[in-house]
């Protein structure tokens, strides 16, 4: 890569760590469900009415807008609220890749090779230990909500890769706009309606802060620049700058939080951390007999043809281990 693009990813991952301090400060002026409506209704408008439909069934829009919108992000926010660090956040959030990689196999008959099964084991032991730690000194419910957001993360991946966007920002903004009303629907059921009209009478200058730079700054230009990046380069020389979002996140929220980082934290971030690697590192799943076209048994690719990096015109969320997606 370019040293302009090396700092290109970097930056983006660092965004995307911050972005955890960002949504606790956030939740600070609004209630999670709400939070987290308002955020898509500002990546999705007016940009919509900007960029073309993107050419997929409508099916994989509404079912990434909700598995990415009200799952990953709505129970995030809703962890998050609970008491969930937004450190340790960035860091749970990780394991999307375990489940990614569980889901792919289920449903696409993507089979994981020996590498990427040895680094799921590794991240499942960093989320034991983090589970460890979080039981001991914070709510282990909020823990829990988070988990299930990495999963949700893992189910908005298979479905983005089985719907392969040729526009993904396009489908980025046109996903934002589905989760809008389910969430503001959630929100006056579980959060009140005079709860949300007092969060929006209040709202002050941190509180758009907030929004705008959830919305716009990592979601539109996060997920715009990681997408020309993808564009450029092999997944398999992007994926690995992801790594570094829960290393910013869990600094940051430290810097601005003040938030402890124990010594089990740690060892969760390198366990998870190191087992991301591995599932991100180990190369492209391997089809198992039933996935393969019927009638089609060529012969292998030849030298030159096994060099050439696999391209596809869908750089967003990943497939099992090729494109990772945005973590926020």
């Amino acid at each position: 890569m370019k040293p302009a693009h090396i700092g290109l990813a970097v930056l983006v991952a660092a965004l995307w760590g911050v972005n955890f301090v960002v949504i606790d400060i956030g939740l600070d002026h609004f209630p999670p469900l709400l939070f987290c409506a308002l955020r898509f209704l500002l990546a999705a408008l007016p940009a919509i009415f900007f960029v073309g439909r993107p050419r997929v069934a409508w099916r994989w829009v509404v079912g990434v807008g909700l598995a990415l919108g009200v799952g990953k992000f709505g129970l995030l926010f809703v962890g998050m609220n609970a008491g969930m660090p937004a450190g340790l956040s960035s860091l749970v959030l990780q394991v999307q890749s375990v489940f990614t990689a569980v889901i792919a196999f289920a449903f696409l008959r993507e089979r994981p090779g020996p590498v990427r099964v040895v680094g799921m084991v590794v991240a499942l032991a960093g989320i034991a230990v983090a589970a460890v730690d979080e039981g001991g000194s914070g709510p282990l419910g909020a823990f829990a909500l988070v988990l299930v957001a990495a999963a949700f993360w893992g189910v908005s991946n298979v479905l983005t890769r089985k719907a392969s966007p040729e526009a993904p920002f396009a489908f980025m903004v046109w996903t934002s706009a589905v989760p809008v009303l389910p969430l503001l629907a959630l929100s006056l059921l579980f959060e009140g309606p005079t709860r949300d009209a007092d969060a929006l009478a209040s709202l002050d200058l941190p509180g758009v802060g907030a929004i705008l730079f959830v919305a716009l700054v990592t979601t539109l230009f996060g997920f715009s620049a990681w997408s020309r990046l993808l564009r450029r380069y092999p997944a398999s020389t992007v994926a690995p700058y992801t790594l570094l979002v829960p290393v910013f996140g869990m600094s940051s929220a430290s810097l601005f939080l003040a938030e402890p980082v124990s010594g089990l934290q740690w060892c969760a971030a390198t366990l998870l951390v190191g087992g991301v690697a591995l599932t991100t590192r180990a190369g492209r799943p391997t089809p198992t007999r039933s996935a393969a076209a019927p009638g089609v048994h060529g012969p292998p690719p030849t030298t030159r043809e096994a060099a050439q990096p696999l391209r596809t015109s869908a750089p967003r969320t990943p497939s099992t281990a090729t494109r990772p997606s945005p973590p926020d």
